[in-house]
């Protein structure tokens, strides 16, 4: 995907904290198979709106992606396993495809 941008910053923590590669964020992307929800926290809103969605990378992983899209670019915020309460969330609330 050379529209997913990552920071240095955000690819060492993915690494060191998570154990997830740009790669694994790229299958979730590609593995995708319910919509995009958006992050309507007061401390997480941005301009444009910060998005997020669980999907599983080709190993079967379960990840929540987060991420900003604008122009064209996807700036990954951050990529680790969801907990249950996200699940749910994602689950009842996304539409499938």
């Amino acid at each position: 995907m050379k529209n997913l941008v990552i920071s240095p910053a955000i690819e060492g923590k993915l690494i060191l904290k998570h154990q997830l590669s740009r790669k694994d964020v790229e299958q979730c992307f590609i593995n995708r198979a319910r919509s995009y929800l958006i992050d309507d926290r007061l401390q997480h809103q941005t301009e444009p709106p910060t998005e997020w969605f669980i999907s599983e990378n080709d190993r079967g992983i379960l990840i929540k992606v987060v991420f900003i899209f604008d122009d064209g670019l996807i700036y990954l915020k951050s990529a680790f396993p969801p907990n249950s309460i996200e699940i749910c969330i994602y689950n009842t609330i996304s539409v499938p495809y």
